[in-house]
């Protein structure tokens, strides 16, 4: 998409000089002005944000609108109450390695939002990385999985590093090596695209130095620990998308 097809607003005028410098699109000041220049108006705000931003834009919108959510727990039905319900809306849950082209996003369309809609966001999200259409329903776990699934990969790289220090290595050289070897495994999953339990065992020899350390891992649970990590963030998504009573 060329830079002359965006237009963007932001509350806070240094932001919106950052996205102008970096990407040479247009910046308006207005709900108003946004509404009038676009055919597909992306929401990228805070969640308690969301409510008066909707408000704002209600009057703006006209047939020809689709409405794009990047923001986490606010429902398709919220969002439908306030803009109604014969305007197109379509909820995308991405994730920050979105940032550097390698996102992992799902996103889910509102009762009046069209194929060739689903068609142009899937297009969009891929811009970004990879993307998958599912039901409204399966976005907290997906915020559980993928949303929050970076930041666990994270520390998992972070542990990796502190292991390698812990047996000799320099930092940067045990941070570097511990995340290109979550970067090639990850790859090898999805180009091979074999279980990742028959790759984990192509890796690991009778009584080799892989086996003693996945036993290490398994008397650790941490294949339990990542479990349930997933599991409270999706609980916890779960509960953001709940009406506040």
């Amino acid at each position: 998409m060329a830079s002359n097809q965006i237009c963007a607003i932001d509350a806070v005028a240094a932001a919106a000089e950052r996205f102008q410098a970096a990407t040479q699109s247009a910046i308006v000041t207005g709900i108003a002005d946004l509404a009038r220049s676009s055919d597909v108006i992306i929401l990228a705000v805070k969640p308690q944000q969301m409510a008066s931003v909707l408000v704002s834009l209600q009057p703006h919108l006209e047939s020809r609108h689709l409405v794009v959510s990047i923001a986490a727990g606010v429902t398709l039905k919220s969002m439908s109450t306030v803009l109604g319900a014969a305007h197109r809306l379509i909820r995308v849950m991405p994730n920050t390695p979105c940032l550097v082209g390698a996102g992992a996003s799902a996103f889910a369309l509102g009762e009046s939002a069209t194929s060739a809609d689903a068609e142009l966001v899937q297009k969009l999200v891929a811009t970004v990385g990879i993307s998958a259409q599912v039901s409204e329903s399966l976005l907290d776990a997906v915020t559980g999985l993928s949303g929050s699934g970076p930041a666990f990969v994270y520390l998992f790289i972070e542990a990796l590093s502190d292991g390698g220090v812990r047996s000799g290595l320099p930092r940067d050289l045990a941070t570097r090596l511990a995340a290109q070897t979550v970067l090639g495994a990850a790859q090898m999953v999805l180009t091979t695209q074999q279980h990742p339990g028959t790759l984990k065992d192509a890796v690991t020899s009778p009584g080799g130095t892989t086996i003693a350390g996945l036993h290490a891992l398994e008397q650790a649970g941490v294949r339990g620990g990542v479990m349930d990590a997933v599991t409270a963030a999706w609980e916890r998504s779960c509960e953001l998308s709940r009406p506040s009573s």
